[in-house]
């Protein structure tokens, strides 16, 4: 991939227009106009501090297995085998449920269509639904199974229709409004709490999850670092411009959303699955709704394809360290694509039985939770190590952040330790069996299995990322420049990866 390529990826990822309208029902719950506006803004902030430090650590270590490479380097050397465990498993969790998170969301914009174009007369259920998540995993098993350069050629064009459809639906729904929209006081200062929480502050903070959920998977550009051509320049640009970009062009989403939104109440009432989807209903009309709506489910479908890619890559480079039960399935590569297929079909696999949570009227939280515990979990880690130990062994790449690494890092780990917590609580005060929120059950069974995995057997055989090519070998040569040594010292010995 080259520099645009993997800007376009690591922002289609986040899919901004698709990825705000499919999470919307959170803010609207938790704060309404308010909660759409700063509960957006607030993370976004701090996200950002989040990015600059993987950035950094990408540039310095460009290699497929990203995050827990950087643990296990990072550590203190008596830790690096369970430092490079935990955040691997906990990269994998998030990676496969973000996987599932968006392919069901794109089924329920399906759904919402459908319901949409027959005027309610057929509303899907939720085995219906599944049915249609299943579909999708099939397509994105089959594409990203694909060579590299037809994914970059995918993404790098859709990522102009992500930037077309986003200001396509903003102009929409202000336009569409005309003098029915809210006031400018409303739009920013009006905060409606629909959680059943009683303190308005702790309602508000769960308007967070939206944001979070949507501003994940831009390390996808570390884990794509072996197809990509001067990874360590070209990875660190992509992170920080795909999260850039997306909070941007995500806030002014919103903020349209939150003056064309003349009634909370009546949006939440809704029967279809996204209110997002009555919102543009009630502004531009049947026809106006489902030409937007059509175009913002080719962009979630295509954010699944760039995530699948993504999360299959996380899991090879993980099962060739043989760190997954069956790893000499996973880390094989495809000698006609040049690309891990039994990663990707055993990436779509699971996530299909995580799909079950679809049956479940939180869903979408359960899975926004995990997938936000997992990866945020599996960032703040290196991060914490790379604030805490080896500041004077550590060796920057082209990117560097220099003295505000200590800040940004503390920010960062911080951060990630306040929201996890708060986005494994309900969406409700009162939840029941079928809306209560399941990411906790999913992200402490996986704990629980790698922590007994790591006690009873890994701990004894488990030693971190396994070089593949001698020191000896010509690749590491003085003049060979450091992100060819980084790919060079963590990839397969037939070195195809590197072209």
């Amino acid at each position: 991939m080259k520099l645009i390529e993997t800007i376009a990826f690591a922002f289609s990822i986040m899919g901004v227009s698709a990825a705000v309208s499919t999470t919307f029902v959170f803010p609207l719950i938790a704060g309404g106009h308010v909660g759409m506006v700063f509960g957006w803004l607030i993370p976004c902030l701090f996200v950002l501090c989040i990015a600059a430090c993987l950035s950094e650590l990408t540039s310095s270590m460009p290699t497929s297995a990203g995050l827990y490479y950087f643990a296990a380097k990072l550590a203190p050397a008596k830790y690096s085998a369970l430092a490079c465990w935990i955040t691997g498993w906990s990269n994998v969790t998030g990676q496969v449920a973000l996987v599932c998170s968006i392919d069901f969301t794109c089924a329920q914009m399906i759904v919402t269509a459908i319901a949409v174009a027959t005027d309610g007369a057929v509303i899907l259920g939720a085995g219906p639904t599944f049915g249609i998540l299943i579909a999708i995993l099939l397509t994105h098993a089959i594409l990203c199974s694909s060579a590299t350069r037809v994914v970059a050629r995918l993404t790098l064009v859709y990522a102009f229709i992500y930037v077309g459809t986003t200001v396509a639906a903003v102009v929409m729904l202000l336009v569409g409004t005309g003098d029915k929209k809210v006031s400018t006081k409303d739009a920013f200062t009006l905060f409606e709490n629909n959680t059943g929480w009683k303190s308005d502050g702790w309602a508000f903070m769960l308007a967070f999850t939206a944001p979070m959920w949507c501003l994940t998977g831009y390390d996808a550009a570390a884990h794509i670092s072996e197809e990509t051509a001067g990874a360590a320049r070209s990875s660190p640009i992509a992170i920080l411009a795909g999260v850039g970009a997306t909070e941007i062009l995500g806030w002014i989403f919103l903020i349209a959303a939150s003056f064309a939104t003349t009634s909370v109440s009546e949006l939440l009432a809704t029967d279809l699955p996204l209110p997002i989807g009555q919102l543009f209903l009630n502004a531009v009309g049947k026809q106006g709704m489902l030409v937007i709506w059509c175009l913002m489910i080719s962009i979630q479908w295509v954010n699944g394809i760039s995530q699948g890619v993504d999360a299959s890559r996380v899991v090879f480079a993980f099962a060739r360290d043989n760190a997954l039960p069956g790893s000499q399935w996973w880390k094989q590569i495809n000698s006609y694509t040049q690309t891990p297929v039994n990663a990707v079909w055993l990436v779509m696999g699971l996530s299909a039985i995580l799909g079950i949570f679809g049956f479940s009227e939180a869903a979408l939280a359960s899975l926004a939770g995990a997938t936000v515990v997992g990866l945020y979990s599996s960032y703040a880690i290196p991060i914490f190590l790379r604030t805490a130990f080896k500041r004077d062994e550590f060796k920057p790449g082209p990117f560097s952040l220099g003295r505000w690494q200590k800040p940004l890092g503390i920010i960062s780990v911080t951060w990630i330790a306040f929201v996890a917590v708060v986005l494994l609580f309900p969406s409700t005060a009162t939840p029941t069996a079928l809306d209560m929120n399941y990411g906790v059950v999913l992200v402490a069974a996986v704990f629980f299995i790698a922590s007994a995995t790591w006690i009873f057997s890994a701990r004894k055989w488990f030693t971190g990322p396994i070089p593949n090519i001698s020191e000896d070998d010509p690749l590491f040569a003085e003049d060979i420049d450091l992100d060819r040594k980084e790919k060079a010292f963590h990839i397969q010995s037939s070195v195809e990866l590197v072209t």
